[in-house]
């Protein structure tokens, strides 16, 4: 059983429409649901309208929430217990990005980024990952251990590379999820749950956005934790080189 956040978004979307056969989905969005079957919407043949389709056999059940808000998360996490019982993986890909074109003494804008920008890419995923523990995994190693529970935060190469277009708050959020992920893996290993992060390029622009969602399946099912997985690392878009400023 999955539970994904930010499925509405492209890589959400991507995840349900390629997994949702292999996995119950708890899919949170905040406005767009995924183009997937679920509760909310289904498929219909035009030419025999009454005939069932089989693609309508849906493990996708939506969730709107808006993670930022108090409670929200304890919301999602009570939501996915008690409809299945167990989240077997934590998918965060839920992500928020407000650049700073003009660089990061324009104003306040730099300043106003980064509480918000904090919450939605650090602070969420960390309270997702504690209280899944708290109420779910904390006193069942051996069961975590056997269905292979983990955790696969959605991060950026943006978190180790220095890229033009004002970037600077968002990819500080992503480096500070990198080293959550590494913290998360040493601590949730003592109760058998890997935690990985996935580290894209853009997508779809440099990277297609299904392989970035086939990166998250083949996280899941792998036996790696602690590590952040480059997706789709190439040359382009070069980045900045940052190098010491005029004398004086």
């Amino acid at each position: 059983m999955c539970l994904l956040t930010g499925a509405g978004g492209r890589l959400g979307d991507a995840f349900c429409r390629a997994y949702y056969r292999n996995y119950d989905i708890v899919a949170v969005c905040r406005n767009r649901v995924p183009a997937a079957p679920s509760q909310e919407e289904w498929f219909i043949d035009p030419l025999e309208p009454w005939q069932p389709v089989p693609e309508n056999d849906s493990r996708v059940f939506v969730v709107r929430a808006d993670l930022r808000r108090e409670g929200a998360a304890e919301r999602v996490v009570d939501l996915a217990l008690a409809k299945f019982g167990a989240v077997d993986l934590l998918v965060n890909n839920a992500a928020q990005l407000d650049p700073q074109p003009n660089g990061l003494v324009d104003g306040d804008t730099a300043l106003d980024a980064l509480a918000p920008q904090f919450a939605m890419n650090v602070e969420v995923p960390l309270r997702l990952a504690t209280r899944l523990a708290q109420r779910c995994w904390l006193h069942r190693g051996d069961e975590n251990r056997t269905r292979n529970r983990n955790i696969v935060n959605v991060s950026s190469l943006s978190g180790s590379r220095v890229y033009s277009g004002g970037q600077a708050v968002y990819s500080a959020t992503k480096a500070a999820l990198d080293h959550l992920t590494r913290h998360i893996a040493a601590e949730f290993a003592e109760f058998g749950v890997r935690a990985n992060a996935v580290a894209p390029n853009s997508f779809p622009a440099l990277v297609p956005t299904e392989l970035v969602a086939a990166a998250i399946a083949e996280l899941d099912t792998g036996t790696m934790t602690g590590g952040i997985f480059s997706v789709g690392d190439t040359d382009a878009p070069e980045p900045v080189t940052v190098g010491p400023g005029p004398p004086g």
